[in-house]
Order: C-alpha cells, then structure tokens, then sequence
C-alpha cells in the first residue's frame, strides 16, 4: 500500500459546481488510503461537510466576480481583472503557509490560477483551455489559449474532466487545441458515481419534472420566477432544486412548485432519475451528472456565458441535449421528454481514465517525497 498523503483540494467559487465535481474526487482519494483536505468559502464548504464529513476543513475562499443583469459576462470579468489579480498573488502567498501548517504534499485546485507551488505536486483543473469569446472577438481566443496554456505549466499536472477523441462532452473548449505536457484527461466527474443503489424507504417516489436551480445572481433569480410563472399550474408538479446547501433544508410548495434548498448527492439523483422532464442550465458540472444518469434535459444557458451558450448548442447538434434562450421561454413551449441511452464506453472509460490520472498523480508525489 502505498504511503498515505495530505491532498488539499480547492475549488472556485463561480458556482457550486466546481465544488460538486470534487466531490468524486475526493472520494476516490480517500478511498486510496490518502487524507483530504477542503480549503474554500463556506458556501463550498458546507457542501463538502454534507457530503464528505470527517475531512479537514480549511476557510480558504478565492476570487467571486460580480455578475451583470446587463452586460456579457466576459466584459464584467475584463474590468474586474485588477481584482482577479490581487486574489491571484493573494491565495498564492497564503497557500505557502496553508502548506506548511497542513504538512501538504499535494494541492488540486480547479480553477484557481494562483494555487501552484514548487515545493509539493499541483494540480490545475479546467474543463476549457480555450475559453470562448463571441464571434466578433473570437480572433482574441489565441491569445486567451496561450495564457491559459502558461498558467497550466506553472502546474504539476493539468487534469481535464473530459474524454480524449471524438468522444467527447467539452467539445473545442479542450480539444483542436495544443495542450501542454502534462495535460492529462480524466473522464466526466460527476457526484451521482458512487450511487447504484436506490435509498431504502426514499420519499421520492411520486410523478414529477425537476428545474436544477444554479449560477450567479440575479440571472438565477430570474430564471426562476420565468420557470416559476410558467410551470406552477402545471401537471406533474415540478420539483426546484435551489442548490443552496449553506441554507436551511426547507421544503417550500407553492401551487404545483416543491421547492428545495438542497438535496444530498443521492436523493438528487433519485429525484432527477424519477423525473419525467429536466430543466437546467448548461453548466458544465450539471451536463456531466446528467451523462452519468443517463438524462435528457432542456438546457437554458446563463444569458452572456459564451461557455454555457457555446455547450448548449454543442451538445444539443449531438443529439444529447435540447437548449432554449432564456428569453424564448414563454408558456406553451414544448419540454423534452426525449429517453436517451449515453453509450457505456463514456463511464467505463472516465473510471479507467481518472485510476489512471490519480495513480500517476501519486506515484510522482511519492517519487518526489
């Protein structure tokens, strides 16, 4: 058995999803007799106490842009750069002494640009090299691919949760592009893995669609009351899934609206699995749990996102997937039901995929050590 090391795992903090696809992460970590670490905001880490408690906790929070009701995201987070790079220097400097306190031998950081080290192993996670920019200034993609492509090297390793070959969820955004040395595919990362089983005696068991509530306000709030307006007479009811684990886990019902604040990895994917129709927005964590449960949805990008409105149209010319502007929702339009059978080969190959990045990952931190 191999020696038994101290992973300190940090997410983003954009949305939960950069926490939630850490989750199997982490669970396979520990599974392999290592001990894992939380370092992020309380948000994200009362995500991680729910699923994964035992772990060592460490309020470690990073860069959280202001949103726009107005403007294109890529130009909110052009202006905000001065503050991105005072968190970048920031979290740099404070994750040396997180380092030395913790006695940590490797970080994984999803995201976080500034979490690299040259006295322990690193890992960058990104599902988008290339980050996509509007037509008009798509010519600026290169320069972004290049930047990013520096900040990877700074990096041990670079894990991207997606399949090599054509094969694959992420599209552009990692593939048709040169990437580094140490790049290294992992397969989808989805939270739902580890659950086969259905909950003994689980209430959720009755006809039903769901809306997978996320993102960044106000947008999340305006989807909302459109979804609610439009689907609260309806039958089935529909569920919400407020994705709000640092709240109280209220259940609110208002006409054929059950309202949740959150629901655990499992009876989400119950809840989900049982629904006849889903409602989401085309994050790139939520798309890879609804592969991984082998679910149809309706995705409805954040409005100025160019990497959620670029995954919507992607998967949804595959056939994977139906998409809707968040301005063309209106009463009457139809909702897919459409049954969908993702080919095995996607989860058996991201299982063989990320062993195989995590046992490398190791073997180097246990040469190094």
């Amino acid at each position: 058995m191999k020696e038994s090391k101290n992973i300190l795992i940090c997410p983003l903090e954009w949305g939960l999803g950069h926490a939630a696809r850490m989750i199997p992460l982490a669970r396979m970590l520990r599974e392999m007799n290592n001990n894992v670490l939380i370092g992020s905001g309380e948000k994200h880490l009362a995500l991680f106490r729910a699923e994964l408690p035992g772990l060592t906790y460490i309020n470690f929070s990073g860069f959280r842009p202001v949103y726009s009701r107005y403007f294109p995201q890529y130009l909110v987070l052009l202006l905000e750069t001065p503050l991105l790079l005072y968190h970048i220097i920031h979290e740099h400097l404070r994750l040396k002494s997180i380092i030395r306190e913790n006695a940590i031998d490797i970080v994984i950081s999803d995201n976080r640009f500034g979490l690299w080290n040259n006295n322990v192993t690193t890992v960058y996670v990104t599902h988008m090299p290339r980050i996509p920019l509007p037509k008009p200034l798509r010519f600026l993609e290169r320069i972004g691919v290049r930047l990013h492509r520096a900040v990877m090297k700074r990096y041990s390793f670079c894990f991207i949760p997606d399949l090599p070959g054509e094969l694959n969820v992420s599209g552009r955004l990692s593939h048709g592009i040169n990437l580094p040395d140490n790049a290294r595919f992992t397969g989808i990362l989805s939270r739902f893995t580890f659950f086969k089983e259905p909950i003994p005696g689980n209430p959720i068991n009755f006809q039903h669609n769901t809306v997978i509530l996320s993102g960044p306000e106000p947008q999340r709030e305006m989807l909302k009351q459109k979804l609610t307006s439009l689907l609260k007479e309806q039958e089935p009811p529909t569920v919400m899934l407020g994705g709000r684990p640092d709240k109280p886990n209220e259940i609110v019902k208002s006409g054929n609206i059950i309202y949740y604040n959150h629901l655990a990895s499992q009876e989400m994917r119950e809840m989900l699995t049982g629904s006849n129709y889903i409602i989401s927005r085309s994050g790139y964590t939520t798309i890879m749990d609804l592969i991984s449960i082998n679910k149809h949805a309706l995705l409805i990008p954040t409005p100025g996102q160019t990497e959620q409105e670029y995954l919507a149209g992607y998967l949804t010319e595959k056939g994977w997937f139906s998409t809707v502007s968040q301005g063309e929702i209106k009463r009457g339009m139809t909702m897919p039901s459409k049954e969908v059978q993702w080919t095995k080969e996607i989860i058996e190959r991201s299982l063989v995929l990320l062993t195989e990045a995590l046992n490398e990952l190791l073997e180097k931190n246990h040469k190094n050590g």
